[in-house]
């Protein structure tokens, strides 16, 4: 199953064609509308303020409610958008964010406004496509969860740390950024390769990175096997009835590329978002000169809440990769 988003943040719609889906899921609309929900905009004062409903109209691939094999595209339509905003990152590309460089790779006619095709505005299609795929997993007894393990540098924020730490930076017009851990459980072992083909953490890890802000992916350990000595980084194996299992899970469910039947865990690591209204040192490329730049417009202070669902989404796509679904 192969998807391919489409759409920019301010023209009319956003969405996303899944190709190979198999045929027959029954799309159960209650759970995709509560995926769909947990990343929507305008929910609290550390996102946001624009408001979009994100519903999903299906252009194909679904009859009498269940998928048929053939590609499914499903569209979502902007409705609060605010280009004005906007005007001065034509020739003022922001820090931190694709203004730039998205404007070399195309020649100068990509769609700045929002951020264009760089936006996180194209996550909503993603978490539709990773509701599809965790409902395809749900038949095969395979699930994914993810939760916030760390906000402006405080592990495991409680709901109060977190606001306090996003509406201090949002009030000194400022942002933060955090991480997300995500395991996937009921993959069975033996999945994936030690070749760059199909080696578990190098597919998760092209799914992960195409989320906008997420900038470091470790799976288990992660950076911490560097303060580990081999006896305290080796997960012991042991018998459960016929199944082979471990006691820890430090390897994050995976060996040499390859699921060992231990739930696959990793970490992302979100940048802070770019876009804030401190003045910040850029350049003018019409003028060709240095230039300061104070960003306007509706942003979150910080997307990590949001995008919990996101990388689940990423997560639950990847999964059906690595089951060849």
């Amino acid at each position: 199953m192969r998807h391919i988003i489409f759409g920019e943040s301010h023209g009319p719609a956003i969405g996303v064609t899944l190709e190979g889906a198999p045929s027959g899921v029954a799309l159960d609309w209650d759970f995709i509308r509560a995926e769909m929900a947990r990343r929507a905009p305008g929910g609290s004062a550390m996102s946001t303020a624009r408001k979009e409903a994100d519903e999903v109209q299906i252009l194909s691939g679904v009859f009498e409610g269940k998928t048929t094999g053939t590609p499914l595209c499903a569209v979502i339509s902007n409705t609060d958008t605010r280009s004005g905003d906007y005007a001065q990152l034509k020739a003022l590309p922001r820090p931190g964010h694709a203004d730039y460089s998205g404007g070399v790779r195309y020649g100068g006619h990509n769609d700045y406004r929002g951020g264009g095709h760089f936006s996180g505005r194209l996550t909503a299609p993603l978490v539709f496509a990773g509701a599809v795929a965790k409902l395809i997993l749900r038949e095969r007894g395979v699930a994914v969860a993810a939760a916030v393990s760390n906000v402006a540098g405080i592990p495991d924020p409680t709901p109060e740390q977190m606001e306090q730490a996003v509406l201090a930076a949002k009030a000194d017009g400022d942002s933060v950024g955090g991480c997300i851990r995500c395991t996937v459980t009921g993959l069975p072992a033996g999945l994936g390769s030690p070749d760059f083909g199909c080696n578990v953490e190098g597919l998760f890890a092209q799914y992960l990175y195409a989320v906008p802000a997420v900038k470091a992916v470790a799976f288990g350990a992660g950076f911490g096997f560097a303060a580990l000595r081999g006896s305290q980084a080796n997960d012991p194996f042991y018998m459960e009835g016929e199944t082979v299992r471990t006691r820890t899970n430090r390897s994050g469910g995976v060996n040499g590329g390859i699921t060992n039947g231990m739930p696959v865990e990793f970490e992302v690591c979100i940048r802070p978002t770019p876009s804030i209204s401190l003045e910040q040192d850029t350049v003018d490329l019409e003028r060709g000169c240095d230039a300061r730049l104070s960003i306007h417009g509706r942003h979150d202070p910080c997307i990590v809440p949001r995008a919990v669902v996101v990388i689940e989404a990423a997560a639950a796509l990847a999964s059906c990769a690595l089951l060849d679904l």
